[in-house]
């Protein structure tokens, strides 16, 4: 990573209080549902696969994923308790968790989606297994910087009985995987450092920026449509994000100034 990157602050106190956006983004999914299914595109019926984050289980990505499989999806959870980190087997058992859905479904190659640490998880799943991934999603994931550039860092030492600095993937994370990849991330998340989750820019990699908190990437109206979206992209035809027409207005130029 770039010393830059590796030397970027966690967000502020006022971003970290922000985050209790949670509540009012939650219920403006259910409230935008209706609108969601009808605008978003429909899916061709491959397996995702949702990974939640630090300290959160499959219950948080309840909503996602209800919307996925009500979309022409089969989406599924880790089915391994709540993320406490890294942990012996984690990397092992995830690989045969994709295994089992590729099998299950044909084997057809599966959608990696990833929340905050969670992404970071699909992240290095896709470049250990992309025959079998199709595209990667990561929701406010911060593989591009320090780990010390989010508010989350000593929770997850105190979680994982482990120090940070002592992960193994740390140093690869920035390197996207041989797969169609997306980063869904926001300039006010009061977790993580929000140019920690910027991709470089590629053919077949991509940031998206959504007005929003962390705690609700998972939910967020915008995010939720961005997701159905590129989880919507043809096999081998992928494309990258469209902000045209009144997605202008939902989703901002990530590149500006």
């Amino acid at each position: 990573m770039s010393a830059a990157q590796a030397t970027l602050p966690p967000p502020s106190t006022a971003l970290r209080l922000l985050e209790l956006r949670v509540v009012p983004e939650f219920g403006a999914f259910w409230l935008m549902r209706p609108w969601l299914s009808s605008v978003a595109p429909l899916g061709d019926g491959h397996p995702v696969l949702v990974l939640p984050g630090l300290l959160a289980d499959d219950a948080s990505t309840h909503a996602l994923r209800g919307f996925l499989n009500s979309h022409g999806y089969q989406a599924h959870g880790w089915n391994q308790g709540r993320n406490f980190g890294l942990r012996a087997n984690l990397e092992r058992d995830m690989l045969a968790r994709i295994d089992e859905l590729f099998e299950r479904y044909g084997r057809r190659r599966i959608s990696l989606v990833g929340w905050s640490l969670g992404g970071l998880y699909a992240r290095q799943l896709a470049k250990i297994a992309p025959d079998r991934v199709r595209c990667l999603i990561s929701l406010g994931s911060p593989f591009a910087g320090s780990p010390k550039s989010t508010n989350a860092w000593r929770t997850y030492e105190m979680v994982s009985g482990s120090k940070i600095e002592e992960q193994d993937l740390l140093g690869t994370l920035a390197e996207p995987p041989p797969v169609p990849t997306t980063s869904i991330f926001s300039r006010s998340d009061g977790i993580c450092a929000w140019q920690a989750c910027l991709n470089r820019d590629g053919p077949q990699v991509e940031n998206i920026e959504v007005y929003g908190s962390h705690c609700g990437l998972g939910h967020h109206p915008a995010a939720v449509y961005a997701i159905a979206d590129r989880l919507a992209q043809p096999e081998g035809a992928w494309q990258k994000f469209d902000r045209t027409g009144w997605r202008h207005l939902v989703f901002p130029d990530w590149q500006r100034a």
